[in-house]
């Protein structure tokens, strides 16, 4: 969330900041919000005003037993109590509006209204010249027998599948390969838990994807996780690094739970929104001066990723009507599929101070010193493995019905193809 400082002594940049992304909602909510905020200070002074008096006479009654004051002080507790009640209200309320405002964009962040609006930066690779007529990856898969539907359907409805065979090895071997890969760029492994609470959820993401997006246990305080960017960010949650400890980068490794799928006039098909899927995620804590040097290491960590797998892809800048709330500047890799469109494959993200501010993790200059701010996150799709597998299928596929299988990950599957058996 933002700094309430910054509203107080600033409301005109948050008020451009929210006509740029052209949210009218949270514009009216951050007028409310600089209502409650003033009556919140109002009611806190008042309340301190009188605590003050209070303590003063009850001297005095102490010594001359008062009547009258005795009386005039019972007055004033009530009100005391009253000016409790209603300050504790009101901070709810703030608190509650303050996750609702989104974070301030980077400059560099384009104008625009949809995803249609997010601008090409650059590409990498050629699309396939098949002398053939491409198939979509459900098509192959169900050719090459590896992927079955229909039951998944029966035992847990739409959006599940089993994958089978070779198809479950080329998930396993992707991991494998982001894994062994970032290692090496000095990464540290993680398997977070897959079910974090509610306050470690609200640190991380908009409150309002809570009922569209997340599992909730029943009778638990609990929600399956999305992705492992969320228990990740939350790891450190009231924690205070010293400076030297960062930056501190981290891979987490887990399967994620989504509830929503069906996105009006969004592409659905196969595995492409899932229910269940699998993702490394790349996570970094860093200081503020060094967040957009680390943006750009986690973009070239992803693309590198891609262009060892062969897989043509583009980079778009997202717009400012297309970005969410949570980050300042967001890029997304798009890889190109059969039919000749480019499609989000995973996406980075600088979420600057906005998610480290909810979760209340800082940095001090040293061991014993007060802290001395907020640090910055980032969170990057390093692979998330079913729609990679889409993009190796629809762009390897040969004219046998068969799928080259990337150099890269054959010492990890142990052939060359994936092929009817």
């Amino acid at each position: 969330m933002l700094d309430i400082k910054l509203i107080r002594e600033n409301p005109k940049l948050i008020e451009e900041n929210l006509k740029r992304r052209q949210d009218s909602e949270k514009l009216k909510l951050l007028k409310s919000l600089i209502k409650n905020d003033m009556e919140y200070r109002e009611t806190l002074q008042r309340q301190e005003s009188l605590k003050h008096k209070k303590n003063i006479v009850t001297r005095e009654i102490a010594k001359t037993k008062d009547k009258k004051k005795i009386v005039e002080m019972k007055k004033v507790s009530k009100e005391i109590g009253i000016l409790d009640k209603k300050q504790k209200e009101l901070k709810q309320k703030l608190n509650s509006a303050l996750l609702g405002i989104p974070n301030m964009l980077h400059e560099s962040v384009p104008y625009g209204k949809s995803d249609e609006d997010n601008v090409e930066i650059r590409s990498w690779g050629k699309a396939p010249n098949f002398d053939f007529k491409p198939q979509n990856h459900m098509e192959i898969l169900q050719c090459l027998e590896l992927i079955d539907s229909e039951r998944a359907a029966k035992v847990a409805g739409t959006g599940f599948f089993y994958l089978k065979e070779d198809l479950a090895l080329l998930d396993l071997a992707l991991q494998r390969f982001t894994i062994d890969f970032l290692r090496k760029r000095g990464y540290v492994l993680v398997e977070p838990p897959f079910m974090i609470n509610r306050k470690a959820y609200e640190g991380m993401i908009d409150p309002t994807d809570f009922e569209m997006v997340t599992y909730k246990l029943e009778k638990e305080n609990l929600y399956l996780i999305a992705t492992s960017e969320h228990p990740l960010g939350a790891m450190f949650m009231d924690d205070v690094f010293n400076k030297n400890e960062l930056p501190k980068r981290f891979i987490g490794i887990s399967s994620c739970f989504r509830k929503e799928i069906g996105m009006h006039g969004k592409y659905t098909k196969g595995l492409f929104r899932m229910h269940q899927f699998n993702k490394i995620e790349q996570f970094i804590f860093c200081l503020p001066e060094d967040s957009w040097n680390l943006f750009e290491e986690l973009q070239k960590n992803s693309e590198d990723l891609y262009q060892a797998l062969g897989l043509h892809y583009r980079v778009v800048n997202i717009c400012t009507g297309d970005i969410g709330t949570i980050a300042a500047k967001k890029y997304d890799i798009e890889v190109w599929m059969a039919d000749g469109k480019f499609r989000e494959i995973g996406s980075n993200s600088n979420c600057t101070d906005y998610q480290a501010r909810r979760l209340n993790i800082k940095y001090r200059e040293r061991e014993g010193q007060a802290p001395k701010g907020f640090v910055h996150t980032l969170n990057n799709t390093a692979i998330a493995t079913s729609r990679t597998i889409i993009a190796i299928l629809e762009q390897f596929q040969q004219k046998d019905g068969s799928v080259a299988i990337p150099k890269v990950l054959q010492p990890y599957m142990g052939k060359k193809r994936l092929e009817k058996e």
